[in-house]
Protein backbone atom coordinates (compact mmCIF):
# COMPACT_ATOMS: atom_id res chain seq x y z
CA UNK A 1 0.00 0.00 0.00
CA UNK A 2 1.88 3.65 -1.24
CA UNK A 3 1.90 6.22 1.81
CA UNK A 4 0.04 8.73 -0.48
CA UNK A 5 -2.60 6.52 -2.23
CA UNK A 6 -5.60 7.55 -0.29
CA UNK A 7 -8.25 4.69 -1.83
CA UNK A 8 -6.33 1.90 -0.59
CA UNK A 9 -5.21 3.47 2.67
CA UNK A 10 -9.24 4.10 3.21
CA UNK A 11 -10.31 0.58 1.44
CA UNK A 12 -7.77 -1.30 3.68
CA UNK A 13 -8.79 0.38 6.88
CA UNK A 14 -12.50 0.00 6.47
CA UNK A 15 -11.91 -3.40 5.56
CA UNK A 16 -9.81 -4.13 8.54
CA UNK A 17 -12.35 -2.33 10.81
CA UNK A 18 -15.56 -3.85 9.17
CA UNK A 19 -13.71 -7.79 10.58
CA UNK A 20 -13.34 -6.30 14.42
CA UNK A 21 -9.61 -5.20 13.94
CA UNK A 22 -9.08 -1.69 16.22
CA UNK A 23 -7.18 -0.08 13.38
CA UNK A 24 -5.82 3.52 13.99
CA UNK A 25 -7.71 6.27 12.24
CA UNK A 26 -4.03 7.87 12.74
CA UNK A 27 -3.28 6.57 9.27
CA UNK A 28 -5.34 9.71 7.63
CA UNK A 29 -3.43 12.38 9.11
CA UNK A 30 -0.87 12.21 6.13
CA UNK A 31 -3.71 13.64 3.85
CA UNK A 32 -4.22 16.83 5.81
CA UNK A 33 -2.54 20.28 5.22
CA UNK A 34 0.10 21.86 7.79
CA UNK A 35 -3.34 23.71 9.06
CA UNK A 36 -4.74 20.39 9.90
CA UNK A 37 -7.21 20.05 7.15
CA UNK A 38 -7.74 17.53 4.37
CA UNK A 39 -5.91 18.31 1.48
CA UNK A 40 -8.50 18.95 -1.73
CA UNK A 41 -8.67 16.52 -3.85
CA UNK A 42 -9.76 15.56 -7.55
CA UNK A 43 -9.21 11.58 -6.87
CA UNK A 44 -13.74 10.57 -6.68
CA UNK A 45 -12.61 7.18 -5.66
CA UNK A 46 -10.47 8.22 -2.83
CA UNK A 47 -12.82 10.70 -1.60
CA UNK A 48 -15.38 7.94 -1.66
CA UNK A 49 -13.57 5.08 0.02
CA UNK A 50 -13.00 7.92 2.56
CA UNK A 51 -16.17 8.73 3.36
CA UNK A 52 -17.07 4.75 3.30
CA UNK A 53 -14.17 4.08 5.82
CA UNK A 54 -15.76 7.12 8.28
CA UNK A 55 -18.75 5.45 8.60
CA UNK A 56 -17.11 2.99 10.88
CA UNK A 57 -15.93 5.68 12.99
CA UNK A 58 -16.18 4.75 17.03
CA UNK A 59 -16.29 7.52 20.07
CA UNK A 60 -14.05 9.96 20.51
CA UNK A 61 -12.12 9.53 17.08
CA UNK A 62 -12.26 13.38 15.73
CA UNK A 63 -10.50 12.45 12.47
CA UNK A 64 -12.59 10.60 11.61
CA UNK A 65 -15.80 13.01 11.97
CA UNK A 66 -13.65 15.65 10.14
CA UNK A 67 -13.45 13.31 7.16
CA UNK A 68 -16.86 12.71 7.07
CA UNK A 69 -17.75 16.39 7.14
CA UNK A 70 -15.11 16.88 3.78
CA UNK A 71 -16.02 13.98 1.89
CA UNK A 72 -19.92 14.58 1.85
CA UNK A 73 -19.19 18.25 0.90
CA UNK A 74 -17.30 17.05 -2.06
CA UNK A 75 -18.70 14.55 -2.88
CA UNK A 76 -21.91 16.36 -3.24
CA UNK A 77 -20.27 18.99 -5.26
CA UNK A 78 -18.41 15.72 -7.75
CA UNK A 79 -22.55 14.33 -7.74
CA UNK A 80 -23.30 17.56 -10.01
CA UNK A 81 -20.21 17.73 -11.93
CA UNK A 82 -20.72 16.52 -15.40
CA UNK A 83 -17.14 14.93 -15.63
CA UNK A 84 -17.49 13.00 -12.98
CA UNK A 85 -16.70 9.28 -13.86
CA UNK A 86 -18.21 7.53 -10.71
CA UNK A 87 -21.67 10.00 -10.56
CA UNK A 88 -23.70 7.11 -9.86
CA UNK A 89 -21.53 4.79 -7.42
CA UNK A 90 -21.23 8.55 -5.56
CA UNK A 91 -25.01 9.75 -5.53
CA UNK A 92 -25.96 5.96 -4.00
CA UNK A 93 -23.18 6.49 -1.72
CA UNK A 94 -24.44 9.64 0.09
CA UNK A 95 -27.84 7.98 0.33
CA UNK A 96 -26.69 4.67 1.42
CA UNK A 97 -23.25 3.97 2.69
CA UNK A 98 -22.20 0.67 2.74
CA UNK A 99 -21.94 0.17 6.84
CA UNK A 100 -25.27 1.23 6.83
CA UNK A 101 -26.58 -0.45 3.87
CA UNK A 102 -28.19 -3.93 3.76
CA UNK A 103 -25.65 -6.51 2.61
CA UNK A 104 -27.63 -8.56 -0.17
CA UNK A 105 -29.18 -5.26 -1.62
CA UNK A 106 -25.75 -3.79 -1.51
CA UNK A 107 -24.16 -7.06 -3.26
CA UNK A 108 -26.68 -6.37 -5.91
CA UNK A 109 -26.69 -2.84 -6.42
CA UNK A 110 -22.46 -3.32 -7.03
CA UNK A 111 -22.95 -6.01 -9.71
CA UNK A 112 -24.40 -3.79 -11.84
CA UNK A 113 -21.61 -1.53 -11.35
CA UNK A 114 -18.94 -3.53 -11.58
CA UNK A 115 -19.98 -4.56 -14.69
CA UNK A 116 -19.71 -1.23 -16.17
CA UNK A 117 -16.34 -0.44 -14.84
CA UNK A 118 -13.22 -1.30 -17.28
CA UNK A 119 -11.62 -3.68 -14.99
CA UNK A 120 -14.49 -6.18 -14.54
CA UNK A 121 -13.71 -9.79 -14.46
CA UNK A 122 -15.98 -11.59 -16.49
CA UNK A 123 -15.63 -14.66 -14.84
CA UNK A 124 -15.87 -13.42 -11.42
CA UNK A 125 -18.83 -11.07 -12.71
CA UNK A 126 -20.59 -14.21 -13.67
CA UNK A 127 -20.19 -16.20 -11.05
CA UNK A 128 -21.54 -13.37 -8.64
CA UNK A 129 -24.53 -13.27 -10.42
CA UNK A 130 -24.78 -17.25 -10.51
CA UNK A 131 -24.58 -17.25 -6.80
CA UNK A 132 -26.95 -14.75 -6.25
CA UNK A 133 -29.23 -16.09 -8.39
CA UNK A 134 -29.08 -19.87 -6.38
CA UNK A 135 -29.00 -18.47 -2.64
CA UNK A 136 -32.27 -16.03 -4.19
CA UNK A 137 -33.94 -19.66 -5.22
CA UNK A 138 -33.58 -20.72 -1.77
CA UNK A 139 -35.28 -17.24 -0.92
CA UNK A 140 -38.02 -17.88 -2.73
CA UNK A 141 -39.14 -21.26 -1.64
CA UNK A 142 -38.90 -19.78 1.96
CA UNK A 143 -41.24 -17.02 0.93
CA UNK A 144 -43.76 -19.74 -0.39
CA UNK A 145 -43.92 -21.72 2.99
CA UNK A 146 -44.47 -18.49 4.68
CA UNK A 147 -46.98 -17.48 2.77
CA UNK A 148 -48.83 -20.44 2.61
CA UNK A 149 -48.77 -20.85 6.59
CA UNK A 150 -49.72 -16.89 6.39
CA UNK A 151 -53.03 -17.34 3.77
CA UNK A 152 -53.48 -20.38 5.80
CA UNK A 153 -54.46 -17.93 9.21
CA UNK A 154 -56.18 -15.61 6.66
CA UNK A 155 -55.68 -12.28 9.21
CA UNK A 156 -56.27 -10.41 6.36
CA UNK A 157 -60.16 -11.32 6.56
CA UNK A 158 -60.79 -12.54 10.36
CA UNK A 159 -58.20 -9.35 11.57
CA UNK A 160 -58.71 -6.49 8.70
CA UNK A 161 -57.52 -3.58 11.42
CA UNK A 162 -54.32 -5.05 11.21
CA UNK A 163 -51.32 -4.62 8.54
CA UNK A 164 -51.01 -7.55 6.16
CA UNK A 165 -47.17 -7.42 5.45
CA UNK A 166 -45.82 -10.92 5.28
CA UNK A 167 -43.49 -10.32 2.43
CA UNK A 168 -42.50 -7.31 3.91
CA UNK A 169 -41.85 -9.20 7.32
CA UNK A 170 -39.49 -11.64 4.94
CA UNK A 171 -37.48 -8.96 3.23
CA UNK A 172 -36.61 -7.50 6.67
CA UNK A 173 -35.02 -10.83 7.53
CA UNK A 174 -33.38 -11.39 4.51
CA UNK A 175 -31.90 -8.04 5.25
CA UNK A 176 -30.82 -9.79 8.79
CA UNK A 177 -28.80 -12.77 7.10
CA UNK A 178 -29.44 -14.15 3.62
CA UNK A 179 -27.16 -17.01 3.70
CA UNK A 180 -28.19 -20.14 2.85
CA UNK A 181 -27.13 -21.93 6.36
CA UNK A 182 -29.57 -19.78 8.00
CA UNK A 183 -32.46 -21.07 6.37
CA UNK A 184 -34.58 -22.20 9.76
CA UNK A 185 -33.13 -19.08 11.55
CA UNK A 186 -35.17 -16.87 8.65
CA UNK A 187 -38.09 -18.46 8.77
CA UNK A 188 -38.56 -18.56 12.43
CA UNK A 189 -37.50 -14.77 12.66
CA UNK A 190 -40.07 -14.22 10.02
CA UNK A 191 -42.76 -15.86 11.59
CA UNK A 192 -42.21 -14.16 14.83
CA UNK A 193 -41.85 -10.81 13.39
CA UNK A 194 -45.08 -11.38 11.21
CA UNK A 195 -47.22 -11.78 14.43
CA UNK A 196 -45.32 -9.50 16.44
CA UNK A 197 -46.72 -6.48 13.72
CA UNK A 198 -50.38 -8.02 14.25
CA UNK A 199 -50.27 -7.73 17.97
CA UNK A 200 -48.36 -4.42 17.16
CA UNK A 201 -51.75 -3.16 15.85
CA UNK A 202 -53.95 -4.93 18.48
CA UNK A 203 -52.04 -2.41 21.22
CA UNK A 204 -52.35 0.57 18.90
CA UNK A 205 -55.40 0.84 16.89
CA UNK A 206 -57.96 -1.40 17.93
CA UNK A 207 -58.12 -2.99 21.43
CA UNK A 208 -59.85 -1.22 24.33
CA UNK A 209 -57.49 -0.55 27.47
CA UNK A 210 -59.69 -3.59 29.41
CA UNK A 211 -59.11 -6.27 26.33
CA UNK A 212 -55.19 -5.03 26.39
CA UNK A 213 -54.69 -6.13 30.05
CA UNK A 214 -56.64 -9.34 29.47
CA UNK A 215 -54.19 -10.10 26.68
CA UNK A 216 -50.63 -8.94 28.12
CA UNK A 217 -52.09 -11.14 31.33
CA UNK A 218 -52.85 -14.29 28.88
CA UNK A 219 -49.40 -13.76 27.07
CA UNK A 220 -47.89 -13.91 30.40
CA UNK A 221 -49.41 -17.01 31.52
CA UNK A 222 -48.63 -18.44 27.81
CA UNK A 223 -51.23 -20.96 28.33
CA UNK A 224 -54.21 -22.41 26.01
CA UNK A 225 -56.97 -22.23 28.66
CA UNK A 226 -56.02 -18.15 29.07
CA UNK A 227 -58.12 -18.17 25.64
CA UNK A 228 -61.40 -18.23 26.78
CA UNK A 229 -61.52 -15.05 28.80
CA UNK A 230 -60.29 -13.30 25.64
CA UNK A 231 -62.33 -11.32 22.54
CA UNK A 232 -63.08 -13.77 19.66
CA UNK A 233 -60.15 -11.10 17.59
CA UNK A 234 -57.31 -11.74 20.46
CA UNK A 235 -58.38 -15.59 20.60
CA UNK A 236 -57.24 -15.71 17.04
CA UNK A 237 -54.04 -14.17 17.34
CA UNK A 238 -53.29 -15.95 20.93
CA UNK A 239 -53.71 -19.05 19.31
CA UNK A 240 -51.44 -18.26 16.01
CA UNK A 241 -48.95 -17.00 18.20
CA UNK A 242 -49.10 -20.01 20.72
CA UNK A 243 -48.96 -22.30 17.78
CA UNK A 244 -45.88 -20.65 15.87
CA UNK A 245 -43.58 -21.02 19.43
CA UNK A 246 -44.98 -24.40 19.57
CA UNK A 247 -43.76 -25.13 15.90
CA UNK A 248 -40.45 -23.95 16.72
CA UNK A 249 -40.02 -25.58 19.69
CA UNK A 250 -40.74 -29.09 17.48
CA UNK A 251 -38.02 -28.12 15.57
CA UNK A 252 -35.42 -27.11 17.22
CA UNK A 253 -35.84 -29.51 19.74
CA UNK A 254 -34.47 -32.40 17.30
CA UNK A 255 -30.68 -30.48 17.80
CA UNK A 256 -31.21 -29.92 21.68
CA UNK A 257 -31.95 -26.45 21.72
CA UNK A 258 -34.78 -26.11 23.45
CA UNK A 259 -33.92 -24.21 25.85
CA UNK A 260 -33.68 -21.62 23.63
CA UNK A 261 -37.31 -21.25 22.92
CA UNK A 262 -37.92 -19.91 26.45
CA UNK A 263 -35.83 -16.72 26.11
CA UNK A 264 -38.32 -16.42 22.73
CA UNK A 265 -41.37 -16.08 24.86
CA UNK A 266 -39.58 -14.43 27.65
CA UNK A 267 -38.78 -11.55 25.12
CA UNK A 268 -42.19 -11.65 23.80
CA UNK A 269 -44.04 -11.16 27.26
CA UNK A 270 -41.06 -8.00 28.20
CA UNK A 271 -42.46 -6.54 24.74
CA UNK A 272 -45.83 -7.01 25.21
CA UNK A 273 -46.00 -5.32 28.98
CA UNK A 274 -44.41 -2.30 27.07
CA UNK A 275 -47.23 -2.24 24.97
CA UNK A 276 -49.26 -2.08 27.30
CA UNK A 277 -47.65 0.60 29.10
CA UNK A 278 -48.22 2.56 25.85
CA UNK A 279 -51.57 1.88 25.19
CA UNK A 280 -51.96 3.08 28.88
CA UNK A 281 -50.57 6.58 27.77
CA UNK A 282 -52.54 6.94 25.50
CA UNK A 283 -56.22 5.86 27.00
CA UNK A 284 -55.02 8.57 30.10
CA UNK A 285 -53.78 11.23 27.70
CA UNK A 286 -50.38 11.10 29.18
CA UNK A 287 -46.90 12.53 28.01
CA UNK A 288 -44.26 11.21 29.14
CA UNK A 289 -41.06 12.45 29.97
CA UNK A 290 -38.23 11.37 27.49
CA UNK A 291 -36.71 9.55 30.26
CA UNK A 292 -39.86 7.70 31.11
CA UNK A 293 -40.69 7.36 27.23
CA UNK A 294 -37.25 5.78 26.02
CA UNK A 295 -37.34 2.85 29.08
CA UNK A 296 -40.65 1.93 27.07
CA UNK A 297 -40.05 3.21 23.99
CA UNK A 298 -36.67 1.46 22.89
CA UNK A 299 -38.46 -2.05 24.24
CA UNK A 300 -41.53 -1.42 21.99
CA UNK A 301 -39.20 -0.50 18.96
CA UNK A 302 -39.15 -4.63 18.56
CA UNK A 303 -35.12 -5.10 18.26
CA UNK A 304 -34.63 -6.98 21.80
CA UNK A 305 -37.47 -9.65 20.87
CA UNK A 306 -35.88 -9.90 17.59
CA UNK A 307 -31.82 -9.69 18.61
CA UNK A 308 -32.93 -12.91 20.92
CA UNK A 309 -35.44 -14.73 18.58
CA UNK A 310 -32.63 -14.39 15.34
CA UNK A 311 -30.37 -16.60 17.42
CA UNK A 312 -32.60 -19.40 18.12
CA UNK A 313 -32.27 -20.95 14.29
CA UNK A 314 -28.45 -20.22 14.32
CA UNK A 315 -26.76 -23.59 14.69
CA UNK A 316 -23.91 -24.13 17.02
CA UNK A 317 -22.24 -21.63 17.76
CA UNK A 318 -24.88 -20.12 20.10
CA UNK A 319 -24.65 -20.50 23.86
CA UNK A 320 -26.97 -20.30 26.78
CA UNK A 321 -24.49 -17.59 27.70
CA UNK A 322 -25.15 -15.90 24.14
CA UNK A 323 -28.91 -15.93 24.95
CA UNK A 324 -28.32 -14.42 28.70
CA UNK A 325 -26.12 -11.69 27.22
CA UNK A 326 -28.72 -10.87 24.38
CA UNK A 327 -31.72 -10.80 26.29
CA UNK A 328 -30.12 -8.55 28.98
CA UNK A 329 -30.37 -5.94 26.47
CA UNK A 330 -26.25 -5.34 25.97
CA UNK A 331 -24.88 -1.93 24.44
CA UNK A 332 -25.01 -2.90 21.17
CA UNK A 333 -28.63 -3.92 21.29
CA UNK A 334 -29.62 -0.69 23.49
CA UNK A 335 -28.19 0.93 20.63
CA UNK A 336 -30.05 -1.08 17.79
CA UNK A 337 -33.16 -0.32 19.71
CA UNK A 338 -32.35 3.49 19.84
CA UNK A 339 -32.18 3.87 15.88
CA UNK A 340 -35.15 2.06 15.65
CA UNK A 341 -36.90 3.49 17.99
CA UNK A 342 -35.74 7.23 16.76
CA UNK A 343 -35.92 7.20 12.91
CA UNK A 344 -39.34 5.41 13.29
CA UNK A 345 -40.31 8.33 15.32
CA UNK A 346 -38.97 10.94 13.00
CA UNK A 347 -40.62 9.22 9.89
CA UNK A 348 -43.63 8.17 11.50
CA UNK A 349 -44.94 10.66 14.21
CA UNK A 350 -47.25 12.66 12.12
CA UNK A 351 -49.43 9.95 10.88
CA UNK A 352 -49.79 8.35 14.11
CA UNK A 353 -50.85 11.25 16.09
CA UNK A 354 -53.40 11.92 13.03
CA UNK A 355 -54.57 8.40 13.73
CA UNK A 356 -55.16 7.96 17.71
CA UNK A 357 -51.65 6.98 19.08
CA UNK A 358 -49.34 7.50 22.07
CA UNK A 359 -46.69 10.69 21.99
CA UNK A 360 -43.63 9.52 20.24
CA UNK A 361 -40.61 11.36 21.32
CA UNK A 362 -41.06 13.81 18.98
CA UNK A 363 -43.94 14.59 21.05
CA UNK A 364 -42.19 14.21 24.15
CA UNK A 365 -38.95 15.91 23.31
CA UNK A 366 -41.11 19.21 22.04
CA UNK A 367 -42.89 19.32 25.82
CA UNK A 368 -40.10 18.63 27.67
CA UNK A 369 -37.21 20.92 26.28
CA UNK A 370 -39.62 23.35 24.60
CA UNK A 371 -37.54 22.87 21.14
CA UNK A 372 -39.59 23.16 17.17
CA UNK A 373 -39.80 19.96 15.35
CA UNK A 374 -36.75 20.48 12.56
CA UNK A 375 -34.30 20.71 16.16
CA UNK A 376 -35.63 17.75 17.52
CA UNK A 377 -35.05 15.77 14.42
CA UNK A 378 -31.28 17.01 14.65
CA UNK A 379 -31.15 16.60 18.22
CA UNK A 380 -32.23 12.55 17.45
CA UNK A 381 -30.21 12.72 14.16
CA UNK A 382 -27.23 13.18 16.51
CA UNK A 383 -28.26 10.52 18.93
CA UNK A 384 -28.61 8.42 16.02
CA UNK A 385 -24.77 9.11 15.19
CA UNK A 386 -23.86 8.38 18.22
CA UNK A 387 -25.75 4.71 18.69
CA UNK A 388 -24.31 3.75 15.29
CA UNK A 389 -20.20 4.85 17.22
CA UNK A 390 -21.74 2.07 19.77
CA UNK A 391 -22.26 -0.58 17.52
CA UNK A 392 -19.21 0.01 15.66
CA UNK A 393 -17.33 -0.43 19.10
CA UNK A 394 -18.89 -2.77 19.99
CA UNK A 395 -18.28 -4.76 16.56
CA UNK A 396 -14.16 -4.44 17.62
CA UNK A 397 -12.13 -7.41 19.04
CA UNK A 398 -12.59 -8.91 21.57
CA UNK A 399 -15.79 -9.12 21.13
CA UNK A 400 -18.53 -10.11 23.58
CA UNK A 401 -20.42 -13.22 21.60
CA UNK A 402 -18.99 -14.31 18.50
CA UNK A 403 -18.89 -12.11 15.39
CA UNK A 404 -22.24 -13.83 13.45
CA UNK A 405 -23.87 -12.98 16.91
CA UNK A 406 -23.30 -9.61 16.83
CA UNK A 407 -23.76 -9.20 12.67
CA UNK A 408 -27.47 -10.26 13.29
CA UNK A 409 -28.03 -7.14 15.43
CA UNK A 410 -26.03 -5.07 12.85
CA UNK A 411 -27.99 -5.95 9.93
CA UNK A 412 -31.12 -5.66 11.42
CA UNK A 413 -30.37 -1.96 12.19
CA UNK A 414 -29.40 -1.89 8.84
CA UNK A 415 -32.44 -2.25 7.70
CA UNK A 416 -34.37 -0.22 9.59
CA UNK A 417 -31.94 2.54 8.22
CA UNK A 418 -33.07 1.41 4.34
CA UNK A 419 -36.61 1.27 5.37
CA UNK A 420 -36.96 4.16 7.20
CA UNK A 421 -35.08 6.34 4.82
CA UNK A 422 -37.25 8.73 3.60
CA UNK A 423 -40.70 7.25 5.21
CA UNK A 424 -42.16 4.74 7.22
CA UNK A 425 -42.18 2.38 4.21
CA UNK A 426 -43.17 -0.94 6.38
CA UNK A 427 -46.61 0.77 7.56
CA UNK A 428 -47.20 3.57 4.03
CA UNK A 429 -45.50 0.63 1.36
CA UNK A 430 -43.99 2.61 -1.30
CA UNK A 431 -41.89 1.81 -4.45
CA UNK A 432 -38.88 1.84 -3.30
CA UNK A 433 -40.05 -1.01 -0.38
CA UNK A 434 -41.68 -2.80 -3.53
CA UNK A 435 -38.28 -2.33 -5.61
CA UNK A 436 -36.40 -3.59 -2.87
CA UNK A 437 -38.31 -6.49 -2.42
CA UNK A 438 -38.49 -7.70 -6.01
CA UNK A 439 -34.34 -7.04 -6.10
CA UNK A 440 -34.28 -9.78 -3.29
CA UNK A 441 -37.11 -12.15 -3.61
CA UNK A 442 -38.38 -11.69 -7.11
CA UNK A 443 -36.23 -10.44 -10.13
CA UNK A 444 -32.84 -13.22 -10.50
CA UNK A 445 -30.07 -11.10 -12.03
CA UNK A 446 -29.85 -11.37 -15.80
CA UNK A 447 -26.53 -13.35 -16.91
Amino acid sequence: MEDDDLYNTALGFRLLRQHGYNVSCDIFNKFKDDKGYFKPSNDVRGILGLYEAAHLAVHGEDILDEALAFTTIHLKSMETSPNCPLTAKVSHALKQPIRRGVPRLESRRYISFYQDEPSCNKTLLRLAKLNFNVVQELHKEELSEITRWWKGLDFARRLPFARDRVVECFFWIVGAYFEPQYSLARKILTKVIAMTSIIDDIYDVYGTLEELELFTEAIDRWDTKSMDQLPDYMKICYEALLNVYSEIEEKVAKEGWSYRVHFGKEAMKVLVHAYFDEAKWFHENHIPTMEEYMQVALVTSGYSLLATVSFIGMGDMVTEQAFDWVFNRPKIVRASETISRLVDDVRSHKFEQERGHAASGVECYIRQYGLSEQEVYKEFHMQVVNAWKDINEECLKPTAVPMPLLERILNLTRVIDVIYKEKDEYTHVGEVMKNNVASLVIDSVPI
